[in-house]
């Protein structure tokens, strides 16, 4: 059974689900750009490869834009996420400012993450990610973007960093269909209501998922995974946010 926890850290707590597919962005400090040649690109990508199996996640869609980053994953312990983001931002920066002989931060701090569940959400969230520089002006169509999982997905090229998630799967039991069937989900526009829910939750560490999960998640730590109505935190069992993360041994 699903052991939803809330993992304190400093300001706002992310809520991990082990084998719930988690939203990730991470963002250049003051906008600034994180990809300035092909290489940087390249290397970030293949210092994720390295460190997926290592911190125990699955990659299902990705896109690395000029000043930010965008991963759908699914981490099968709790703290592989965390793991992952922190190697992987250490890595690159070193990389980055030998490179380019600076020296400081490159990112804005803490990446930002929402839980992502069920075929509505999840499908929706692949697609949300590889059209970002659609959506940017960057490009006219999802595939004509080099460095986003959307080839890989619709299967124009191999790419063995990524994981098929179970509703990708889903689409079709045969591989050239299921293919046709992603690709199919790009041929209509952003759905304005999808994306302020997405951002919203994601800045916000919310969630975008089953009522069932929700209602387990909720139960389970406390944490609400939606915007709260004016006024003090709720509680629960007369425990504010930070003392059931001390009741959870957290």
């Amino acid at each position: 059974m699903l052991r939803p926890v809330c993992v304190a850290m400093p300001r706002h707590a992310r809520v991990i689900v082990p084998d719930v597919a988690l939203h990730v962005v991470q963002r250049g400090h003051n906008r600034q750009p994180c990809f300035v040649h092909d290489t940087d690109h390249l290397v970030y990508l293949t210092t994720l490869a390295e460190l997926l199996g290592k911190t125990q996640c699955a990659l299902h869609a990705y896109c690395l834009m000029t000043n930010h980053v965008h991963l759908l994953l699914t981490p099968s312990t709790l703290h592989g996420c965390a793991k992952l983001m922190r190697d992987l931002g250490q890595r690159y920066v070193q990389y980055f400012n030998r490179r380019y002989k600076r020296t400081g931060t490159l990112w804005e701090g803490r990446f930002r993450s929402c839980l992502v569940d069920s075929a509505r959400y999840v499908l929706a969230c692949y697609r949300y990610v590889e059209r970002n520089p659609v959506r940017a002006g960057m490009v006219v169509s999802a595939g004509a973007y080099r460095w986003s999982s959307h080839n890989g997905n619709t299967g124009r090229m191999h790419n063995k960093i990524l994981t098929s998630h179970a509703e990708y799967l889903a689409l079709s039991e045969e591989q050239a269909p299921r293919h046709a069937a992603y690709e199919s989900l790009f041929d209509e526009p952003d759905d304005p209501e999808f994306l302020t829910a997405i951002r919203d939750a994601t800045n916000g560490g919310l969630a975008l998922v089953s009522d069932g999960l929700k209602s387990q998640v909720e139960a389970n730590t406390g944490r609400r995974l939606e915007h709260r109505k004016p006024g003090p935190p709720a509680s629960r069992n007369g425990l504010t946010e930070n003392q059931l993360a001390l009741e959870f041994g957290l």
